[in-house]
């Protein structure tokens, strides 16, 4: 229960929905405790009435006492009536109240998750993958809204409603409410013992759909590859291995359940046979009268639907713990990934390694080795090397995806430490080697990198990117809606899309990672072409595998794992007959 506390800011929060989901719940149960009340007049009523009859029967005594007792039950029945109005209008009033405030919570809570989603770092994200991400801000949070909605209000009911009928019951009479409320004990010993087990199958069943979510997810996301080596059924199969084991976990709790309810409503049985047996030898006593008997019959009753809901709420409960406690493991998740001094400073794009280093937490991996070079404001770096060589993580430093391990970063010569991170990231475009396109409109994908630019801008950052005229040849041209993931395009349109996308924001600082590498030649030049122009006074970083792509750079960095092999112009890096001049020999011959 102690993960459920962090829900109690909500609570706070919605304190006036709260509260006044409580009045209506107290109400809403008194006017339940009163019918029975005029059900033991009534009842006492027709016995009186009964016995003055047989004894008055030859007399007019009789006729006027049975006009009265018509009138008297008419009465009362309308009173009955009348109580059963106005608790239907307060249970109303009581989830207008609690579900609505479980609702606004469910709301905030999913975007408290999704906001700390955003702020996590790239390294988060490469521990945990996408479908138990999605699993724990949708069906956790839907465990959560179940505690802090129905359990609370039933929960509520139930507190509520047993005050309120044990302290009349033994008002009226101790002895009976005792032998009543015999099996109470023994159902709390049992509610005890099955909570524990209720909740160890809740956390298994949560995780085992976080499996089955992460699986689907993927397999949905990869359909291209899937279907390529057709791998239909063996897909089919594991989906079928992953739900099938979801479905035994799910089929224990209900095991647990289906044996926990039918104990509950034998203890209410035992209850009902005392009531019926003691209530007999009171009235024999003369303690009560018969109506009395009613009246705890039918509060017997009334306590059956909440004791018997006491094993669903228990389950919401520990379901709802589970879930928050594996919510709470990423939201305890703190991002190191923060600013020192919020410098919300106009970039002019120096950039400076001194002895950076840098090794994954994760895997151990040193992705870079003491890496040092300065780019000056306007100008622009290549970065060239084979796959895994540090490249792209290159770029993630300079973007602050990742912290150095070691050495430091520089930024117009302040630590990039110093930077508030979205303002950082604000004044860079950047392309990523993976070309990520949302499944919206071409013109809203362009707009992503930019706020509200106009259809000018939109057109001459595609331009720019050499994909305006493959765009005007669609129906839809910027309207057409693309696939998820950009699906709809071929690898090359979307790598150009996403160049787009970058350009657009006129950056102080433009980093290519790799971007070229699905087009073909004639476009890449035409691309270089308008970069040239549009790199100039700026500062670029462009990292590939293709020399064409970065012979232009004032300077060129040739990593080999993680170090730096080579570093000078691309006139330079021939002359000295290096690794350089091999990659670039090896792809004129190809060419």
């Amino acid at each position: 229960m102690n993960s459920l506390l962090h829900l109690n800011k909500y609570f706070v929060k919605y304190k006036y929905y709260f509260l006044s989901g409580i009045v209506f719940v107290i109400i809403s149960n008194a006017f339940s405790i009163v019918p029975a009340q005029l059900v033991k007049h009534c009842i006492d009523l027709i016995t009186e009435n009964v016995n003055i009859q047989l004894l008055f029967q030859d007399f007019d005594l009789a006729i006027k006492t049975k006009d009265s007792f018509y009138q008297s039950i008419f009465f009362y029945g309308v009173l009955m009536l009348i109580m059963a109005l106005l608790r239907g209008l307060f249970l109303y009033l009581t989830r207008q109240t609690i579900i609505v405030m479980s609702r606004h919570i469910e709301y905030d809570l999913k975007n408290e998750i999704y906001e700390h989603y955003q702020r996590l770092p790239l390294s988060f994200y490469r521990q945990n993958n996408t479908g138990d991400l999605m699993a724990r801000i949708s069906e956790d949070v839907g465990k959560v809204r179940m505690y802090v909605g129905p359990a609370v209000m039933y929960g509520l009911n139930l507190v509520i409603l047993f005050t309120l009928v044990i302290s009349y019951m033994y008002s009226v009479n101790s002895t009976l409410a005792t032998y009543v409320l015999l099996p109470l004990p023994l159902l709390s010993i049992s509610i005890y013992y099955v909570s524990d087990k209720i909740n160890k199958q809740s956390e298994r069943i949560q995780a085992s759909l976080s499996d089955l979510s992460t699986f689907v997810q993927e397999a949905f996301s990869g359909i291209r590859v899937l279907k390529a080596f057709a791998r239909e059924l063996d897909s089919k199969k594991r989906f079928e291995t992953e739900s099938n084991h979801y479905k035994k976990e799910s089929l224990k709790l209900a095991l647990i359940n289906g044996l926990f309810f039918p104990l509950i409503l034998f203890l209410i049985g035992a209850s009902t046979i005392l009531t019926i047996y003691i209530g007999g030898v009171e009235v024999m006593k003369g303690t009560i009268t018969v109506g009395t008997i009613a009246e705890f019959m039918l509060y017997v009753n009334m306590l059956t639907w909440p004791v018997t809901s006491l094993g669903w709420i228990t389950s919401l409960v520990q379901r709802a713990a589970a879930s928050q406690t594996r919510i709470n493991e990423f939201l305890d998740t703190q991002t190191n990934i923060v600013s020192t001094e919020n410098d919300m400073s106009e970039i002019q794009g120096n950039i400076r390694f001194e002895n950076v280093s840098l090794t994954y937490e994760d895997s151990n991996i040193i992705a870079l080795q003491n890496i040092s070079f300065e780019i000056e404001q306007g100008k622009t770096l290549a970065v060239i090397g084979n796959t895994g060589s540090g490249k792209s993580t290159l770029a993630n430093l300079i973007t602050r995806m990742y912290d150095v391990t070691e050495g430091q970063v520089f930024i117009d010569n302040k630590k990039i430490q110093a930077f508030d991170v979205q303002h950082l990231r604000g004044e860079m475009g950047y392309v990523p080697q993976d070309a990520f396109l949302f499944s919206d409109s071409i013109r809203n994908n362009v707009a992503f990198g930019y706020d509200n630019p106009t259809n000018e801008q939109i057109e001459q950052a595609t331009k720019d990117a050499s994909v305006y005229n493959n765009i005007i040849d669609f129906p839809d041209q910027f309207e057409t809606v693309l696939g998820e993931r950009g699906i709809t395009l071929s690898g090359g349109q979307k790598q150009r899309l996403t160049l787009a996308r970058a350009l657009i924001r006129n950056p102080k600082i433009l980093i290519l990672d790799d971007s070229l590498s699905a087009v073909d030649t004639k476009t890449e030049d035409e691309i270089l072409t308008n970069l040239e122009r549009i790199m100039k006074n700026r500062t670029s970083v462009i990292i590939s595998h293709r020399v064409s792509s970065v012979k232009l750079a004032d300077k060129i960095i040739v990593l080999e794992d993680g170090e730096i092999a080579e570093q000078g112009t691309h006139q330079e890096l021939l002359a000295t007959d290096g690794h350089y001049k091999q990659i670039y020999e090896s792809q004129l011959e190809e060419k």
